[in-house]
């Protein structure tokens, strides 16, 4: 078989997702549009107060529908969003809790019955990344939550078919990833305003990262393997 392509049973999975992201995409692109030539769009406090408006069942529900949520909606969809519902002190941990359950999810699907399928898949994605996992999983998930561009749910479904901890995941991605987290958050909480002191420490944590995480990418996954041509 052909290492491109993966078996029957995950061409159709495949296929589906990324329909139902088209959808979804669509859907928010049309809402939002509808939104603005209504003029009901809501500004950034009254998203707010309907957090708030929450009470107690918003923060301890959101870190699991965030981890849901992930499997379609990209993450920093997700932490812009938490920051424009919590605020930035509030919605950064609970973002980052959300992360975590999150990885935790993608972790177990790929560890639970993905193999080898999976696997090469992962690898057309990001090349070496099964081996550098397989070398030391703690320090690649670290530096992998600092490269941008890097995608973070490929990186948990990677250590799911990797000899890699769960435990080691969580660690790796709060030790990493929570600047990236902040930033993140601090931006989508002061969209209507990025003058504000928190959005501009959140683009200068995002220019700091993105220097740092382009110096690991060049050292770390630039470099050839030793065992021979690719």
């Amino acid at each position: 078989m052909d290492p491109r392509q993966s078996p029957k049973g995950w061409t159709t999975p495949a296929r589906s997702g990324w329909v139902l992201r088209l959808v979804l995409v669509a859907a928010a692109v049309a809402a939002f549009a509808a939104l603005l030539l209504t003029g009901s769009v809501p500004s950034a406090q009254q998203v707010r107060d309907l957090g708030e408006g929450l009470g107690w069942a918003g923060p301890a529900l959101w870190p699991v529908l965030f981890g849901v949520l992930n499997l379609m909606v990209p993450w920093v969809v997700l932490a812009g969003a938490t920051g424009l519902l919590f605020g930035t002190a509030a919605g950064t941990p609970l973002a980052l809790a959300g992360i975590l359950v999150a990885a935790s999810i993608q972790f177990s699907i790929a560890r639970a019955g993905a193999g080898e399928p999976l696997r090469r898949r992962l690898l057309e994605r990001v090349p070496r990344l099964d081996a550098m996992l397989e070398r030391n999983g703690f320090l690649t998930i670290f530096y992998s939550r600092i490269i941008p561009g890097l995608a973070w749910g490929a990186v948990n479904y990677a250590a799911g078919v990797a000899r890699v901890r769960l435990r080691d995941l969580l660690l790796a991605t709060v030790a990493g990833g929570t600047p990236k987290v902040f930033a993140y958050v601090a931006l989508g909480g002061n969209l209507d305003d990025l003058s504000r002191p928190e959005a501009k420490v959140a683009i200068g944590v995002m220019v700091a990262l993105a220097l740092a995480g382009l110096a690991i990418a060049r050292r770390q996954f630039a470099q050839r393997p030793h065992s021979g041509p690719t």
